[in-house]
């Protein structure tokens, strides 16, 4: 069998898995990109993937590691790898592992429409609202794949399921749904239902982590992204601060180009006034 995932981090964890179970043994492919932030326009064409592209060179420039990896991979030759694997093993299936967070689903929905040659023989594993045993022998329900412990995979993998013929009709139209109208976040509802919503979403969770007082741009996004019940990725986070504090609503310390470590911000005078005169 053919495994994938939708976090590069997570391979390692697999292939931990595989090791514990012989049943389990195949190669494991990851789509890398995070489809659930940026255009989705039309990606099957040059122009849509283009503008994709050129939106993640966007953020990357605007975030601590400016030079976009984008020579590290694409994921539409990761899936005609997985097509032709299927063509080449036609007496074996692919399964797709993917948890309850908006990034696999995302994920899921661009990849599924891909697939429809391969009915019958294509299995999801989504681990949403199941709990698991974590080190400690507590029950808990993870977000990510990373989370669940390995021996704790034996258990998964019994949830195992075709993809259904309804499924291969009604994902790809809800995928083109999203695709249409081309906002730039999407976030999970519950189930696989995702909601478009506009590129400003998370700027006001991250508000709530920026005081009076001059914080490390790094600090901020910890504080953030530990405490946010709707994660996203540090890089499109690091560009919504320069947003706001490019349309002058946040105060500058330092060099934005020399990264975060060595950036501050902290918010207006003028807000901070404000918030004295209504105390």
């Amino acid at each position: 069998m053919l495994h994938i995932l939708f976090n590069l981090p997570d391979r390692t964890l697999f292939e931990e898995v595989q090791q514990l179970d012989e049943s389990l043994h195949g190669p494991v492919f990851v789509i890398r990109d995070d489809f659930a932030v940026g255009p989705v326009l039309q990606l099957d064409t040059p122009d849509g993937w283009s503008a994709r592209l050129n939106w993640w060179k966007s953020c990357y420039e605007k975030s601590a590691y400016h030079e976009m990896p984008e020579s590290d991979f694409d994921d539409r030759a990761t899936v005609e790898q997985i097509k032709n694997w299927l063509i080449e093993n036609p007496a074996d299936t692919c399964w797709i592992w993917m948890v309850q967070n908006q990034h696999d689903v995302a994920g899921y929905f661009w990849l599924i429409g891909q697939l429809t040659d391969f009915q019958g023989r294509v299995m999801v594993l989504y681990l949403n609202n199941l709990p698991f045993i974590n080190e400690k022998g507590q029950l808990f329900y993870p977000n990510w794949l990373s989370e669940i412990p390995v021996r704790e995979f034996l258990k998964a993998k019994k949830l195992a399921r075709p993809v259904t013929n309804s499924e291969f009709e009604i994902d790809p139209d809800e995928w083109k749904k999203l695709t249409e109208e081309n906002k730039v976040i999407r976030i999970l509802e519950g189930g696989k239902k995702l909601t478009s919503k506009e590129d400003s979403y998370f700027d006001a969770e991250l508000k709530k982590y920026i005081t009076k007082d001059w914080q490390r741009i790094n600090r901020i996004l910890s504080n953030a992204q530990g405490k946010m019940k709707v994660k996203t990725g540090d890089v499109f986070l690091m560009s919504r601060l320069w947003e706001i504090v490019h349309a002058g609503l946040l105060e500058l310390n330092g060099n934005w180009d020399k990264g975060w470590k060595e950036t501050e911000i902290r918010k207006l005078l003028s807000d901070t006034v404000g918030e004295l005169e209504v105390n």
